[in-house]
């Protein structure tokens, strides 16, 4: 008797991910059009050859056995888990998924594998794997190239394969990048928040591939930032862009490949999207309790804190506060020339007692090229105490309420539609405005609660 991944890990938790993976036909409880199937077996859900083993071993050595595969799942050891990236799952397991056939990689500097090894030379060297083209996304294939800036197409110097971008004239594989593609395999590290573009990158081209008759495939990788808490609204059909393409909380506690499922199910994207996941992955899991090396997935994302505080910090992009790119700590410093009274905000938010940060104020250097570069400035400094106390919804709303209301005159909305398409809706400059943000906060946790309990069935590992 087979059952699903999710069921299995339900009743055998410690043993559900030591056993080998292989690809069977879509379980009836998975949406129609996504798949996702390691192996599991009849009786205690084990395959006859680790029955074989607990017969000849015993109980008790079998035992200390799957132990030692997943010492990590030991409540009082998540320190030392060892996560497997989807990547490395499919080359193990899953290979005869993409032998034979011309496979074309959606990828950047953060598809690697636990030993730093890159999506692309693994696929390149994978015997029967034909590597026909390779797709790169905001931030570029090696992702040193800034935030917002065009990407060019090429060729990689190290495969001879061409670079298609999907970041410059089209954000969408065209007819012409997929003539000589079979398969497209998904594999970058996101960050799961919703104004991160990878994830849209991976849903543009789920479509296309659909649309062009080609099988698509997302091989997962963490939510560096937990799977079991979301946190800010939803956002409005008039406000969906590129850094928000589908209507999911700000963060939203997914892996891309339980958004790929989520999305396609919900009928928010046509797609046929197939699923490697990843094992010993958690969905309470920090990137810190991985045991993954971090690799800054853009260059002003430089550590898991910066990560966690992104979401809402990200607000001040559409103004003219510093977010602090330029510095040393991008997303923990806010600031701008006239905020002269950085220690009186800092105490203010303080007082606050938002969970999980101290605020302080200091001054900065400002590089060139970013808000206020070449000058030194009067910052707030946002330093994390408690991660699992942590919204960052709450910390950029509150700052910029706090900034509005003692500099009205000094305090500009970019132009344009810029804050509303980061916050989902027109309400966030209103609430600030109008100095109603505990409402709207308000109202925020309860899309976030309601999308959690909508979103939990398309959910793959378990807590």
């Amino acid at each position: 008797m087979l059952m699903s991944s999710r069921a299995f890990t339900r009743r055998h938790e410690p043993l559900a991910l030591c056993l080998p993976s292989l690809w069977l036909p879509r379980s009836r409880k998975n949406p129609p059009t996504t798949r996702y199937f390691p192996v599991l077996q009849s009786g205690m859900g084990l395959t006859p050859r680790y029955s074989f083993v607990m017969k000849r071993l015993g109980l008790i050595a079998a035992t200390f056995f799957l132990a030692g595969c997943h010492s990590s799942y030991a409540a009082d050891a998540p320190e030392a888990a060892r996560v497997t990236p989807g990547i490395t799952v499919l080359v193990r397991d899953s290979l005869s998924l993409i032998r034979g056939k011309r496979v074309g990689l959606i990828t950047n500097h953060t598809g690697r594998d636990a030993d730093g090894r890159s999506s692309i030379d693994i696929l390149f060297r994978a015997r029967g794997v034909r590597l026909t083209a390779l797709f790169a996304p905001e931030h570029g294939i090696r992702g040193s190239a800034e935030g917002g800036a065009r990407i060019a197409s090429g060729v990689d110097r190290e495969t001879g394969l061409p670079i298609y971008s999907l970041y410059g004239a089209t954000k969408v594989p065209t007819a012409r990048m997929l003539a000589n593609v079979d398969v497209l395999v998904y594999d970058i590290q996101d960050i799961g928040a919703r104004m991160y573009t990878y994830v849209w990158t991976m849903t543009l081209a789920a479509e296309a591939a659909k649309k062009a008759g080609k099988m698509f495939v997302v091989v997962d990788r963490p939510n560096p930032i937990r799977g079991d808490i979301a946190e800010g609204g939803m956002i409005e059909p008039r406000y969906r862009s590129f850094t928000g393409l589908h209507d999911v909380p700000l963060r939203y506690a997914m892996t891309p490949a339980e958004l790929a499922r989520y999305l396609t199910a919900t009928g928010q994207i046509d797609a046929d999207v197939r699923v490697i996941p990843m094992t010993g992955y958690r969905e309470s899991f920090w990137w810190s309790d991985t045991g993954l090396p971090w690799v800054d997935p853009s260059p002003n994302i430089r550590d898991l804190d910066a990560t966690l505080l992104y979401p809402g910090i990200s607000f001040f992009e559409a103004t003219n506060v510093s977010e602090g790119r330029g510095t040393n700590t991008p997303f923990r410093l806010i600031g701008a020339s006239w905020l002269k009274d950085a220690p009186d905000i800092a105490r203010a938010m303080n007082a606050r007692k938002l969970g999980g940060v101290v605020f302080s104020s200091t001054t900065s250097s400002i590089a060139k090229g970013e808000k206020f570069g070449g000058q030194t400035i009067p910052m707030i400094r946002i330093a994390i105490a408690d991660r699992n106390a942590v919204r960052s919804s709450d910390i950029g709303g509150y700052l910029l309420t706090e900034i509005y209301s003692r500099h009205p005159k000094e305090f500009h909305w970019q132009r344009g539609s810029g804050i509303e398409e980061l916050s989902g809706s027109a309400e966030l400059r209103g609430a600030v405005e109008h100095g109603t943000i505990d409402v709207l906060l308000r109202k925020w946790r309860s899309e976030s609660a309601a999308f959690m309990r909508v979103s939990a069935a398309y959910k793959l590992y378990p807590r």
